[in-house]
């Protein structure tokens, strides 16, 4: 009867451990999640990364020369220079 209680108790510390190791805390699925979001972070990171980039692209154009503040004015506000001749097609 002891061996059979014995191997019982085994059993039931390896099905514990298990279970344990799969769900519980620090767990393969904790694991698993943090690894998922740890890829969708550094997606998130690369695509503000590009994004900075532009940015810092820009603040150099309109820091050197007048070409890059006057096309932003163009598109963002509509504005013309006093030579110019305004012509609006509306279909």
């Amino acid at each position: 009867m002891s061996v059979k209680l014995l191997l019982a108790t085994g059993i039931v510390m390896a099905i514990l451990l298990a279970y344990t190791l799969a769900v519980g805390k620090g767990g393969l699925l904790d694991i698993w999640n943090m690894k998922r979001d740890i890829s969708a972070q550094q997606v998130q990171n690369e695509r503000l990364k590009q994004r900075n980039r532009e940015l810092a692209g820009e603040i150099v154009n309109l820091q050197k020369g007048t070409e890059a503040i006057e096309e932003r004015a163009r598109s963002d506000m509509g504005l013309i220079r006093p030579d110019e001749v305004f012509v609006q097609i509306i279909e």
